[in-house]
């Protein structure tokens, strides 16, 4: 099990963002707090899977002691906010690298072809998702997430409400690659019964 300060280590966008709200003064109380309530989170879930604890640990934990953390200081549509934009930083590096990427020849094809293994590997029942898998489509992939360990914890943590940053993430990272669609009709975090998946090329 990794330290809350090991965890936050890489999560500096948090940081930076709260920063052009609140003095230094402040950011530091915050971040203090936040680890405090990490490290919490870290035992009280201790026993999760290798599989769950890359999401929990990743992204989920951190994303949630943070939040409630700001919502000690600022209102709750401003802490939101907040996490919206720090996951636009944090997606919007994650599109430009892909975006580079894509204008290799021969990189969006690959790309496409890694998402069956990948999705089963980093997001399978081991991680703590249950999926709907579609038959193979040549230049597309498409699946269905019906259950997600983000809206489980995150609603356990009490803020079910961050699971719709989350699922916009995918939006950001890849609803405006070149020469590649994503879309999109609904997501858990958003009261459909699934997040449906379908990435194709244009």
């Amino acid at each position: 099990m990794k330290s809350a300060v090991k965890i936050l280590e890489k999560k500096k966008e948090y940081r930076i963002e709260i920063e052009k709200i609140l003095g230094k003064e402040d950011c530091d109380r915050i971040w203090k707090r936040t680890a405090s309530r990490l490290n919490g989170y870290l035992k009280k879930y201790e026993n999760l899977s290798e599989g769950v604890r890359a999401h929990t640990e990743g992204s989920i934990f951190p994303a949630a002691a943070f939040y409630l953390t700001v919502k000690e200081y600022l209102p709750q549509e401003e802490a939101f906010a907040v996490m919206e934009r720090t996951a636009d930083a944090i997606c919007g590096k994650a599109n430009r690298a892909l975006s580079k990427m894509m204008r290799i020849p021969g990189a969006k094809s690959g790309f496409i072809k890694m998402w069956g293994p990948m999705t089963r590997k980093k997001f399978g029942p081991e991680c703590g998702f249950k999926n709907k898998f579609y038959p193979k489509e040549k230049g597309a992939f498409r699946v269905d997430i019906l259950e997600c360990p983000f809206k489980k914890y995150l609603a356990e943590l009490g803020c079910p409400e961050l699971t719709k940053v989350f699922c916009d993430n995918d939006e950001r990272v890849y609803g405006s690659l070149p020469g590649l669609v994503f879309e999109r009709k609904g997501t858990l975090g958003k009261g459909a019964d699934r997040c449906d998946f379908y990435i194709r090329k244009a």
